[in-house]
C-alpha cells in the first residue's frame, strides 16, 4: 500500500528538456509504453518499478540507455525521489486507483492502461485527484488513434455522410481456460469485470469516440463456457444522444477473432474490421446506391497514413503535457466508455434500461461491477 501523505510535495515541472517518465508494472504491455516513450522526442524513461525486482531489472536493461532507467524499490520510493513527472501505470487493474491517486498527490501526471479501475467510483476518485492537483489523467484507448479513425470521425461530425442511424460493435475474441487461470483474472475483486470490461471496452470506446455521448443502455451478461466469476459473453443495446442505436456484443469464446464496428448513415456504411489495431486497409466507406461517385470520392482516406497504436497516443499526450494544454481528443473523456460498460453491468443486474441520468443511482455498481450472470454452461 502507498501512503499519499508521505509524498504530498509536487514533483518538479521543468519542461525545458524531455519530460521524465516512469513505468510501474513491467509485464507485456509495459513494452508498448517503453517503445512509445522511446519514440517520443519530449519524453524520457528514467525509472521503472515492479514488485518483482528481477523482472524490473531485466526490463530496465532491455529498454535502458547509457544513463538508465533506474530501478526503484517501490512506488513510494519512486515518488519520494521527486525525479519523475509522468507515471505510466501498467499493473493489473486492482491497484490502478491507489497508484494513480498517490502519483497525483505527488504532483505527477498519469497515463494508465485500461481498464483504468475496478469500478466507476474508483475512476471518479482518480479524476478528482487529478483535478485537485491540476494534473492530467490519460487512459490508454489507443484504438482512437490513426489517420483513418480521425478521418471517419471528422466525416461523421461534419455531416458529410448524412445522419448516422444504426451501428454494430463486436469484440469477438478467444481466451482459453488457461487465460483465466492467471491468479488475478476471472475474479471481481482483482479484475473488476469480465471480457466486457477487459476486452470489449476498446471497441466500445472507439464506437463512442466516433458517435459521441451515450443516452441509454440495456444489457445482459452470459456465462457459457469458462470457469470464471464473471461473464464470458455480453450483449447490449446502446442508444446514443444523436439517435444512433447500436448493438454491442463481446465474447471471449470466438475462435475466429475479429474486432468490428459498422456504422450505417443516410449516405454510406462505414466499417472497420481488425483485431488489435487498425490501419487504412481495415477501413471501408461504402456509398449508398443513390450517392454519386463524385461525392463518394470526397470521402477517401487521406494519402498520408498512420496506424493506430500506443506510439501516436503517447506522442500526442506528451505534446499536450509539455505545452500545458488540454489532452487531445484521443486521450480525453476517460470515463465515457467506462460508463457504458458500467451501464451494461447495471442493466444486467437490475433488468432495467440505464440512462446517463440514472447510472449513478446504482450505488452497488459504482462500488463494484459485480452482477448476477445468466449461467448456461452445460
Amino acid at each position: 500500500m502507498t501512503d499519499p501523505a508521505a509524498h504530498t510535495a509536487h514533483a518538479p515541472s521543468d519542461t525545458s528538456g524531455p519530460m521524465r517518465a516512469a513505468i510501474i508494472g513491467t509485464g507485456a504491455i509495459a513494452n508498448a509504453h517503453a517503445k512509445a516513450i522511446a519514440a517520443t522526442p519530449n519524453a524520457e524513461l528514467v525509472a521503472v518499478v515492479d514488485r518483482d525486482a528481477e523482472a524490473a531489472g531485466r526490463f530496465a536493461e532491455l529498454w535502458g540507455n547509457p544513463a538508465g532507467p533506474a530501478v526503484a524499490s517501490s512506488l513510494d520510493a519512486l515518488l519520494a525521489a521527486r525525479n519523475v513527472e509522468v507515471l505510466h501505470i501498467c499493473t493489473p487493474p486492482g491497484v490502478h486507483a491507489e497508484q494513480a491517486i498517490a502519483a497525483f498527490d505527488a504532483g505527477l501526471h498519469v497515463i494508465c492502461e485500461k481498464p483504468a479501475a475496478l469500478s466507476l467510483g474508483e475512476l471518479d476518485a482518480m479524476t478528482e485527484a487529478a483535478s485537485r492537483n491540476d494534473r492530467r489523467l490519460a487512459v490508454v484507448f489507443q484504438q482512437r488513434t490513426g489517420t483513418a479513425a480521425a478521418h471517419v470521425r471528422q466525416l461523421l461530425e461534419s455531416g458529410a455522410l448524412g445522419r448516422p442511424l444504426v451501428a454494430t460493435c463486436e469484440t469477438l475474441w478467444y481466451r482459453d481456460p488457461a487465460y483465466f487461470a492467471v491468479p488475478w483474472r476471472g475474479r471481481w475483486a482483482t479484475e473488476g469485470g469480465g471480457p466486457t470490461l477487459g476486452l470489449g471496452i476498446h471497441q466500445i470506446d472507439l464506437l463512442a469516440w466516433l458517435l459521441g455521448d451515450w443516452a441509454s443502455v440495456h444489457g445482459r451478461l452470459w456465462r457459457l463456457a469458462r470457469e470464471t466469476e464473471m461473464e464470458d459473453v455480453s450483449t447490449a443495446t446502446v442508444e446514443f444522444e444523436n439517435g444512433v442505436v447500436a448493438s454491442v456484443t463481446t465474447s471471449a469464446l470466438s475462435p475466429r477473432e475479429v474486432s468490428t464496428i459498422r456504422i450505417d448513415t443516410e449516405l454510406a456504411t462505414v466499417t472497420v474490421d481488425h483485431l488489435y489495431g487498425h490501419g487504412h486497409e481495415h477501413w471501408r466507406i461504402s456509398p449508398a446506391p443513390h450517392v454519386h461517385e463524385s461525392m463518394a470520392a470526397r470521402w477517401a482516406l487521406p494519402e498520408a497514413e498512420e496506424a493506430s497504436g500506443h506510439e501516436p497516443l503517447v506522442r500526442d499526450i506528451y505534446r499536450a503535457l509539455v505545452t500545458g494544454g488540454p489532452l487531445p481528443p484521443t486521450a480525453s473523456d476517460p470515463a465515457r466508455s467506462f460508463e457504458i460498460v458500467t451501464a451494461i453491468y447495471s442493466s444486467a443486474a437490475t433488468g432495467r434500461t440505464v440512462t446517463r441520468q440514472t447510472l449513478r443511482d446504482d450505488t452497488d455498481r459504482l462500488r463494484s461491477l459485480e452482477s448476477p450472470i445468466t449461467d448456461l454452461r452445460r
